[in-house]
């Protein structure tokens, strides 16, 4: 396996990050507002503005993803007239939630509700259905949608945003997998995913690894699990693939799971610093700083000279500076 390189520095910013935001005592998302989300059918005032849009094209670079992915950012910048404008020259399933979010509230909610009964597989309609209903003051029902989304499309990049909504005290996005691992260049990442999945056809652990690390990256968590799970069978004894395929097995919702598979290779890798490193992320990840640095430093203390003890080193440093302990 190649070194890990250039990842190193991307990984300690974002530990940093995510170290001084676990410092602070969140709590979720619906509960900073003083509501009840545990009251079924619980209803506020609505709230002012418009919800805010979330699209995720993946690798797609044509026209269309680049049009909506900027339509969504004048929107929620409060461009109004110039994301609808974009809006309303396209059909997809995106743009008529832009477009019924930048004609808010009119009938808005109606049309989310008939978006998702329409396209009852599209993660993204059924996300921003909750976010209609958190605007529109229907919080619980917001809070129901979101966990539909988490448990029905576990796949998706919606199910992850999901769960930043849901548990907001927590670390946004997955968790970061540091892995020594070099992936081929290509002339877009849609082009990039398609040489990994085809390496990946083959009874090739690395491969597979890699495959899985893109689909991570992408939150596809769930096809990255597999990926991880199907290097583990042809490398039993590799400490990366472990614990990739343990930390591929974390959620938010039930970060136990994952846990409960890596917590126990500290005892069969005593001397691989992957696994601690990883173990340290998800408790950062789950709003646990001082004990994720308390095995970020057992990682560094096991290969000092390995780029995961340079990782640390430069987090604590950044952490020192900023006066985050």
């Amino acid at each position: 396996m190649a070194g890990i390189g250039n990842r190193r520095v991307l990984v300690v910013v974002v530990i940093a990050a995510a170290v001084a935001a676990a410092a602070v005592v969140g709590v979720t998302l619906l509960q900073t507002h003083g509501e009840r989300t545990a009251v079924p059918g619980s209803v506020t005032k609505p709230r002012a503005g418009r919800p805010p849009v979330f699209f995720d094209f993946g690798v797609r670079a044509d026209r269309e993803a680049q049009d909506l992915s900027r339509a969504a950012e004048l929107l929620n910048a409060k461009h109004v007239a110039a994301a609808r404008m974009i809006f309303a020259r396209n059909h997809s399933v995106q743009a008529r939630i832009g477009l019924a979010f930048a004609d808010w509230p009119g009938s808005g909610l109606d049309a989310l509700k008939t978006l998702v009964a329409d396209n009852p597989n599209s993660p993204v309609a059924e996300f921003e259905l909750g976010w209609a209903l958190y605007w529109s003051g229907r919080t619980a029902d917001a809070v129901a949608t979101w966990k539909r989304v988490d448990t029905h499309f576990p796949d998706s990049p919606e199910s992850v945003e999901a769960e930043n909504e849901l548990y907001s005290s927590d670390q946004p996005g997955l968790p970061d997998l540091v892995l020594p691992l070099k992936l081929p260049s290509a002339p877009s990442r849609a082009s990039q995913l398609r040489v990994l999945a085809a390496d990946a056809r083959r009874p090739d652990a690395e491969a597979k690894l890699r495959y899985g690390y893109f689909l991570w990256q992408l939150w596809h968590r769930v096809s990255a699990e597999r990926q991880f799970a199907a290097a583990v069978r042809l490398t039993p004894h590799d400490p990366y693939a472990r614990t990739a395929a343990a930390v591929a097995l974390f959620t938010k919702r039930a970060p136990a799971r994952a846990f409960g598979r890596l917590g126990p290779l500290t005892a069969v890798f005593p001397h691989a610093p992957v696994v601690r490193f990883e173990l340290g992320l998800l408790l950062i990840a789950i709003a646990e700083p001082a004990k994720g640095l308390a095995q970020l430093r057992l990682a560094a203390a096991e290969a000092p000279r390995s780029s995961y003890a340079k990782a640390v080193r430069a987090l604590l440093s950044r952490i020192g500076k900023h006066g985050t302990k």
